[in-house]
């Protein structure tokens, strides 16, 4: 897979992804401006900050609310400037120097400035904000000194003038322009974090298409188009509404009904077949690849799974064709971490077959012949807990009891990130898809170190520095004539994780959502790579007059 921004550092011609403005979207009519839509969801949101944000449901909102210096193109994984007008980079890889656009403001009025973009980057790597997408910062210079409380302020983020941010790193880092195109990098206004503080994420201000115009919690929240957003031509939207509290089943009988534009859940996996088998139903389905992975998390950290032995037994027990079975054949079985479609994937790896007989074995080794008693949290929206019901019948049958937590999608993440709290996750609902197209991004924040933190989502805990240091040489290699030497790099790290069984990769999913009639938009819009799971920006509706 290409990755353009390596050209750059090649000193080579950017011009696809320097191009400004709105791109032309293949739709199936000219899009027209105004109208509003209704988007449906179980649980809540449980923040609208980008430095803490960090699930599929409110990932797109944050996108849609704030800006980054870079994007990516609507629907796909092509790079492109977005509050940086342009930027260079040094031949040798390490300083990146950005030039803001003119003319952006936030949504409580004020300018953009560089110091604002040099505020976010200290916010979101200083310990005390806890975020999850710290770690990946970590390229820049004084992060260390910022991560263990030496300094508060990063000193390889600099500002020369008020429309001009130098970022320095410590290392070439092949993954960099993809960092500041992430949620985490969205630019905030100090004043408002200071006025709103913890509430901020209730309260936010960006410099994005839409802005907030109310959250009642448990209710609604209401984005209205940012009249004096920077970018000609979009949002389409005058406004989206996302209901709360709406059953995935109850969602779809509103859509169907014309009450609903978008069930946020997607297809409830009870009624997939019955909406698959209807063409009219099926016409408005909308199906794309991710780079996904859903696994199963052992706390490292805890009794037992500290034990090697009990975790490579807890990989060997879960039948995971099975567990294919219930969403309906809707993934394939994963043996590793990366998903088949990143660069990385290691074709001939088996993995852990499935063997209970040889998992029992392992848990004698282990000195638990008789089993033992663990906690398996899950998100509570359908299909999730039917397949922690799954995952807890495979355990039963080598020894292991395994009591089903099914929560809030906001609780399970709150257990997976204190480090006593969750023995087990499922991460369905939850589970990784990919921030970039890179293999890269599958360690971070949830195998490596820098996510085994207070808020992380390292819910194994798992931390080797070994592989830690492998990690920084791989995305040290920035020449792009060595892109396969990179990439097997990192096969070997995500096989070598494997060896230590801190998750078992259950499978890779295929998305699938639902669209009323009324909606328009090429279809990478409603799966989009990486606005997942939605470019709200780009979408409309037919029915405007």
């Amino acid at each position: 897979m290409t990755r353009t921004f390596r050209t750059s550092i090649l000193s080579t011609a950017l011009a696809a992804i320097l191009a400004v403005g709105a791109p032309a979207i293949a739709q199936e009519a000219a899009p027209k401006a105004g109208g509003d839509i209704v988007i449906t969801y179980k649980d809540d949101v449980a923040t609208l900050d980008p430095a803490i944000g960090y699930d599929w449901q409110n990932w797109s909102m944050i996108k849609s609310l704030f800006d980054a210096l870079m994007d990516y193109e609507p629907g796909t994984t092509e790079l492109r400037p977005d509050l940086a007008e342009s930027y260079e980079i040094s031949d040798d890889g390490t300083v990146f120097t950005f030039h803001l656009r003119d003319g952006v403001t936030f949504h409580n009025g004020r300018a953009l400035t560089a110091e604002d973009v040099k505020y976010t980057l200290d916010r979101v790597t200083n310990p005390e904000t806890q975020s999850p997408g710290a770690g990946f910062f970590g390229s820049i210079k004084g992060y260390d000194d910022v991560a263990t409380g030496k300094a508060t302020s990063l000193s390889g983020v600099t500002t020369p003038d008020a429309r001009t941010v130098r970022i320095e790193l410590s290392r070439p880092d092949a993954t960099f322009l993809h960092v500041m195109a992430l949620n985490f990098a969205h630019v905030v206004p100090r004043e408002a974090v200071e006025e709103f503080g913890p509430d901020f994420g209730r309260h936010p201000v960006g410099t994005g298409a839409f802005k907030l115009a109310d959250w009642t919690l448990g209710q609604q929240l209401v984005f209205e188009k940012n009249a004096n957003y920077w970018r000609q031509g979009v949002p389409y939207l005058d406004s989206i509404t996302f209901q709360i509290g709406q059953e995935p089943i109850v969602a779809l009988l509103r859509l169907q009904q014309g009450e609903v534009d978008i069930p946020g859940d997607g297809i409830p996996p009870a009624k997939f077949q019955e909406v698959m088998n209807d063409p009219e139903q099926k016409a408005r389905v909308v199906e794309g690849g991710q780079l996904h992975t859903g696994y199963v998390t052992m706390n490292v950290r805890m009794e037992p799974f500290d034990k090697l032995p009990v975790r490579k037994a807890v990989n060997m027990a879960i039948n995971k064709d099975r567990i294919v079975q219930i969403i309906n054949g809707r993934a394939v079985p994963a043996n590793q971490p990366l998903p088949p479609s990143m660069p990385g994937y290691v074709k001939d790896y088996e993995g852990y077959a499935y063997d209970p007989e040889g998992a029992k074995a392992l848990l004698a080794e282990a000195g638990l012949a008789d089993g033992f008693d663990t906690e398996l949290y899950v998100m509570n929206t359908d299909p999730q807990p039917r397949i922690a019901q799954a995952i807890q019948q495979d355990l039963a049958a080598i020894g292991i009891r395994a009591s089903i937590r099914s929560l809030a999608q906001a609780n399970v993440i709150e257990a997976g990130g204190t480090e006593d709290g969750a023995p087990m996750i499922w991460s369905g609902g939850m589970a990784w898809i990919a921030d970039f197209p890179d293999p890269s991004n599958f360690y971070g924040p949830i195998l490596g170190c820098a996510g085994a933190v207070p808020g992380g989502w390292n819910w194994s805990w798992y931390c080797n520095e070994a592989l830690d240091a492998r990690a920084a040489e791989a995305d040290a290699i920035v020449d792009p004539a060595r892109a396969e030497e990179r990439y097997a790099a990192w096969g070997s790290i995500y096989t070598d994780i494997m060896k230590d069984a801190p998750w078992v990769p259950v499978f890779n999913e295929q998305r699938f959502t639902m669209k009323s009639a009324r909606m328009q938009g090429a279809d990478n819009l409603f799966v989009d790579p990486v606005h997942i799971p939605i470019n709200y920006d780009y979408v409309s509706v037919s029915d405007v007059q």
